[in-house]
């Protein structure tokens, strides 16, 4: 094998962990993202029956979850972004 050939198939192995890499992050922050929504969400109903100050106070709950879930979701499409970057480079070499 050359040099050339076993440095390209090099590069497709790590362009696919890489790729495998960020699948993986994404599935479980989304998971854990979509469990803490749906939890908040079922306090906020079971909270309604209770009477309208406690829903004042869930509903605040939920806009800091939707914060955060806005948030987490800036960081994964950084880390996505600077990981294809570094994937460029990489294969650029």
């Amino acid at each position: 094998m050359s040099s050339l050939t076993v440095k390209s198939q090099y590069e497709s192995i790590e362009l696919r962990a890489a790729a495998a890499a960020v699948v993986v992050v994404v599935v479980v922050v989304a998971r854990v993202v979509v469990a803490r929504v749906v939890v908040a969400r079922v306090v906020v109903v079971a909270r309604v029956v209770w009477g309208g100050v406690v829903l004042v106070v869930e509903v605040v709950v939920v806009v800091v979850v939707v914060v955060v879930v806005v948030v987490v979701v800036v960081v994964i499409v950084v880390v996505v972004v600077v990981v294809v970057v570094v994937v460029v480079v990489v294969v650029a070499k």
